[in-house]
């Protein structure tokens, strides 16, 4: 069964619609790079503006904290007064606070522009998906164009770090933020030239105040929560967050239910295509954001290979996931749409559960799993963005953008603090009985503090060196690949959750309005 059935009334998109693609792929490009670049400034910038440890971490989570807490508020607020607007204010704003990120003479001024980005960036990626959904009336068309917007986030975040290395090397840290400047200046000129006005929805201007409170209560101590548990520190204030959170988010639902214009419309969720849209993104975004975080702990601190031999070794599987994305809407209009979201998983799972025959030095499998892991997943991915927004009516797409990308945010956070810990832990257990007898107290604290901790903890027992170094290792691997196991495992069980789901007749075909009656595919 398909449902990318074309919809007989549907216009056909024109050249100016594609060109307009061409613009909303700018943010999109610029907001990955963006993410991935700071990872490489990162250590330079601290260097130089002489950041704590503390400072750091807050330059990197500002980011994502706000973005993920306004995301929701965001998507409601472009279905109100249109997500063009939104988007050539969120463009302005984003340029604006590159250039006094770029320019900050303190850890605290970097801190509070990259909150300002934090904010503006929430404003750009519901605003480009609403525009998409209300650019390409018809299905397949749109799942084209869904396609192509995922490929230029993806190569935004392979492109980062290359770009910013690049910029390191003949300027200033700072060079690094100015790069979005000159490509919102570019949006700003073009985009009411060539983007359409998106349909509104509600009987008010701005979404409701309360829901918009907790919404952001919600999110905000949820993610922070997450964070924290998957670095172990503050514990206790993480699972107060995580508890406000809980508590928050049942209150903003009780509330969306009650109110005339809800910021969310839960009616939303009455279609499966949309619930389980949503519950592939989360879980994908959980198990990849967790075997990524363990697979570059792996590659550099067992393996041994350099940051930059990791990178080459991740362009294959970058490659494949990019050439999935793009191939996605051809497959899906030769194939059964059901069976190749269900496939994807079962070939990302299965390339997943290869990571449980891993040794210390298996590279060349490594490589194999993690290439069917990405080609696997990057299909799905696609496909079920193409479902929820063909699930969705247009009036309400600013809102279903932003609960996809607020699932793929919590995904990554849920994944590192699940699975990141679970290696952790796993690796702390195993460790003491794998030690050789003789191993001086000193060097068991500090391999116990880490596997990239090994080199250092083999020095204090020179003669026991090697075995010591092996021993974590061995231990970290153990970890790592109960982490390949239930990772391949989830996927494969959200394979069958969704062919169970979506392989019913009754659900509707892609691009009809949630509002009617459900008719069979």
């Amino acid at each position: 069964m398909s449902f990318t059935a074309q919809t007989p009334e549907a216009p056909a998109a024109t050249r100016r619609e594609w060109i307009g693609l061409a613009v909303l792929t700018l943010p999109t490009l610029l907001i990955s790079i963006d993410v991935s670049v700071l990872y490489v400034a990162l250590p330079t910038l601290s260097r130089e503006l002489g950041a704590s440890s503390t400072e750091q971490l807050w330059i990197l989570d500002i980011y994502s904290f706000l973005l993920a807490g306004l995301l929701v508020t965001m998507g409601g607020l472009a279905d109100r007064i249109g997500s063009r607007r939104l988007l050539l204010v969120g463009g302005v704003a984003f340029g604006a606070t590159s250039v006094l990120a770029a320019y900050a003479q303190t850890p605290e001024m970097l801190i509070a522009a990259r909150a300002l980005l934090g904010v503006s960036g929430a404003t750009l990626m519901p605003s480009t998906m609403a525009l998409i959904r209300h650019m390409f009336a018809r299905p397949e068309q749109m799942g084209q164009a869904i396609s192509i917007w995922l490929a230029c986030f993806m190569g935004g975040m392979t492109a980062g770090p290359i770009v910013g290395g690049a910029l390191l090397e003949r300027f200033w840290w700072g060079s690094a933020f100015l790069v979005g400047v000159p490509v919102m200046v570019l949006l700003v000129l073009v985009a009411p030239r060539l983007l359409p006005d998106s349909p509104r929805s509600g009987a008010h201007a701005l979404p409701d105040a309360a829901s918009v409170v907790l919404s952001l209560v919600t999110i905000l101590p949820g993610v922070y929560g997450l964070k924290e548990l998957a670095r172990g520190e503050h514990v206790t204030s993480a699972l107060v967050g995580l508890l406000v959170a809980a508590v928050a988010g049942t209150a903003f639902v009780r509330r969306q239910r009650r109110i005339e214009d809800p910021l969310v419309d839960l009616a939303l969720f009455e279609d499966r295509r949309f619930t389980v849209g949503l519950a592939t993104f989360l879980v994908t975004g959980v198990v990849m954001a967790g075997v990524s975080y363990a697979a570059a702990i792996y590659l550099q601190s067992v393996v041994g290979l350099s940051p930059l031999q990791v990178g080459a070794w991740l362009v294959p599987q970058n490659l494949v996931m990019l050439a999935g994305t793009l191939l996605a809407p051809r497959l899906d209009r030769r194939l059964d749409t059901v069976g190749l979201v269900t496939g994807g998983l079962v070939v990302a799972g299965s390339g997943l559960l290869l990571l449980g025959l891993l040794d210390t030095d298996s590279l060349v499998l490594h490589l194999v799993a993690m290439v069917l892991a990405a080609g696997g997943v990057s299909v799905p991915m696609s496909l079920v963005m193409n479902l929820v927004m063909g699930a969705t009516p247009p009036e309400r797409a600013g809102s279903a953008a932003s609960l996809m990308e607020t699932c793929g945010e919590l995904g990554v956070a849920m994944g590192v603090a699940t699975l990141g810990t679970l290696v952790t832990v796993i690796y702390r257990a195993l460790l003491p009985g794998a030690l050789p007898a003789g191993t001086s107290r000193a060097s068991v604290e500090i391999a116990t503090q880490g596997v990239s901790s090994a080199p250092a903890a083999a020095a204090q027992t020179p003669d026991l060196a090697a075995q010591v170094a092996y021993a974590a290792q061995s231990a970290f691997t153990d970890g790592y690949n109960v982490v390949g196991v239930l990772g391949g495992l989830a996927l494969v069980v959200m394979a069958v959750a969704t062919r169970r789901v979506l392989g019913e007749r009754s659900a509707p075909v892609a691009g009809e309005d949630v509002r009617h009656e459900p008719v069979a595919a």
